[in-house]
């Protein structure tokens, strides 16, 4: 019997990499066979986290960068005598400018043009360009798909992706919202309005991970969403400060005698949940701190839940009608505080958490998490790479 191929996923966020391989069942549908995090990547508390068989394997990377994260897994899986199965790999790409549009596969003129958008996303491409690499040298003639977090918001009308900026610098610079998270935004807007059968869907979605962003999904179509021209802004993130006043960069400029790119930096890397709080940019990390009392720890909380209440009742008047809140990511999957606070601001839009439901992530409710008279509420579990690994497989079989 031949064996079936396999399609490998790579996920490189500003601080984690992930990476999913998918084997398919006779019906074609995709199958996880393996997969793995590394996270808290650059910090002493790095560590890879891999799965297979329902078998779970820890490796201490204290320090770790992207590249070793990348090689440890990918030599993993070469030692597991998996190479030759794998007939094309799947990156996320954050940022595709105005290149891309929809899965594209990878040469050099199109690794270039994403490398062009470094600029645009400076903790994500970089990152993403190391995985492509790695992977290219690694399990050389494998077809390699680019599948960008920038495609899904491409249906936003004009009223929400043009700034009140001059004319030409959209025209020759490219100069818009763009959106991120897209793939996420898509596919957990889908599952929201299956599970309350809704033919018509309003749904606001909530990515909250060390990147986060909100959108609002028309009937599987977004119209609005929280990041812009680039992942720094809307809301706050683990270590990006979100929206500020186009003003700063200029002030903090003068008074700190430093150029502008400075400022951009530390608002990329200093910002955050981790320049307010001052002790770290995870989030379980400064709950465990609030409770020891730390002011600013849960100071970084209450900015980060005011400001996601707030984004998220903004992006209400791009919706018809309002049917379902849904949350994600590793906060959003996993942080029953952050709902709660986050919920519990927003009871002006019929919304109220349920709090047994909430305590335990949804898991006996089939995700729900709200009380009987509130608009619905519900945590879904992203498939971000199952949805990047379908993508890889068309555009390889094309």
């Amino acid at each position: 019997m031949p064996t079936k191929p396999l399609i490998l996923v790579l996920n490189c966020g500003s601080s984690s990499v992930k990476f999913s391989l998918f084997d398919t069942d006779e019906t074609g549908e995709l199958l996880e066979i393996q997969s793995g995090l590394a996270e808290r990547l650059g910090q002493p508390e790095a560590q890879l986290k891999l799965r297979a068989k329902k078998e779970t394997d820890t490796l201490e990377i204290a320090e770790a960068d992207h590249e070793r994260a990348i090689t440890t897994i990918l030599d993993r899986l070469r030692d597991d005598g998996l190479f030759e199965r794998i007939v094309g790999i799947g990156h996320r790409v954050v940022h595709g400018g105005e290149f891309f549009s929809g899965p594209t596969t990878i040469d050099d003129d199109v690794l270039n043009q994403i490398e062009s958008c470094n600029r645009l996303a400076p903790l994500h491409n970089p990152a993403n360009v190391v995985g492509i690499q790695l992977t290219q040298k690694m399990l050389p003639g494998k077809p390699n798909v680019a599948v960008f977090d920038t495609a899904f918001h491409q249906t936003l009308p004009a009223s929400a992706y043009r700034y009140a900026v001059p004319n030409s610098w959209y025209t020759d610079l490219g100069v818009r919202k763009y959106g991120f998270h897209g793939t996420s935004h898509q596919y957990v807007s889908s599952v929201a309005a299956q599970q309350l059968d809704l033919q018509t869907a309003g749904v606001l979605t909530a990515h909250l991970g060390n990147g986060c962003s909100a959108a609002a999904v028309v009937n599987g179509t977004s119209v609005d969403t929280s990041m812009g021209l680039t992942p720094l802004d809307g809301l706050v993130m683990g270590t990006r400060s979100g929206s500020v006043d186009p003003g700063l960069h200029q002030y903090v400029a003068t008074q700190l005698g430093i150029d502008v790119a400075a400022v951009t930096a530390s608002l990329n890397a200093e910002s955050g949940l981790l320049g307010l709080s001052e002790v770290s940019n995870d989030m379980r990390t400064l709950i465990e701190a609030e409770g020891d009392g730390d002011v600013n720890a849960s100071l970084a909380i209450e900015v980060f839940c005011y400001r996601l209440a707030k984004e998220l009742a903004g992006l209400t008047v791009a919706l018809p009608h309002l049917d379902v809140l849904a949350f994600t990511g590793g906060i959003g999957e996993n942080s029953s505080a952050i709902r709660k606070r986050t919920v519990d601001l927003l009871g002006v839009l019929g919304f109220e958490i349920d709090d047994v439901a909430n305590s335990q992530n949804g898991s006996e409710s089939n995700g729900f998490i709200h009380a009987a008279s509130s608009v619905p509420i519900l945590v879904v579990e992203t498939a971000e790479e199952q949805m990047i690994a379908a993508q890889t497989l068309n555009t390889v079989a094309l």
